[in-house]
């Protein structure tokens, strides 16, 4: 959005939350428990890409294409490279901040609360300025992961499905930040970070 921060009063706007960084998770998890949008179409997400798992790797197992500890290990194998993605998550979260005009994008990280995030520094966003920066990471590579699908033989196919499994889980932020938008459908919700201040404000009017 074309406004500072400090303009956003002026224009009827006001503060309904500040939410500190370091309360994340919380805030998350309280969102995600309400009945949004965001909140369901997140949980089918998971409900799919599970049960896909659990059924490719029960299916190849019948067939013969590995043993059923070699078809676990590739999937721990996913597990582990989607840990390494979470760099690659947080970047394409700054390339779409950017491609919505944002001018100073940073990181925030704390790996004792394991949280991380991308950070765009006293930039305006409105609700769907934010849904581009959300669904930017889970969109891209999960469509490179279905893609990579068609490529695998059995054993790194459970790789794959393991990578994006796991991957779907870690999306519980963006869509926990999502569900807070629609849970305040009724309102005008932009939000911005205060990078020194390790805080994201939301307004609306």
């Amino acid at each position: 959005m074309d406004i500072k921060p400090e303009d956003l009063e002026a224009n009827g706007y006001v503060l309904m939350e500040k939410l500190e960084h370091m309360e994340l998770i919380p805030f998350v998890r309280m969102y995600m428990g309400k009945w949004t949008r965001s909140s369901i179409i997140y949980t089918i997400c998971n409900v799919f890409v599970f049960g896909a798992t659990g059924y490719f790797l029960i299916h190849f197992y019948k067939e013969g294409a590995y043993t059923m500890e070699d078809g676990l290990i590739h999937l721990f194998y996913g597990f582990a490279i989607a840990f390494l993605l979470l760099p690659v998550h947080e970047f394409i979260h700054v390339l779409a901040y950017k491609s919505q005009g944002a001018k100073h994008t940073s990181y925030d990280a704390n790996l004792k609360m394991f949280y991380f995030l991308a950070v765009a520094d006293k930039f305006v966003a409105s609700k769907k300025e934010f849904q581009m920066v959300a669904l930017a990471p889970i969109v891209v590579i999960s469509s490179v992961l279905l893609v990579t699908l068609f490529f695998t033989d059995p054993d790194w196919t459970m790789t794959v499905l393991g990578v994006l499994l796991v991957h779907t889980a870690f999306c519980s932020g963006d869509f926990g930040m999502l569900s807070y938008f629609d849970f305040h459908k009724d309102k005008d919700i932009v939000t911005y970070d205060d990078k020194a201040g390790r805080v994201t404000y939301f307004y609306g009017k």
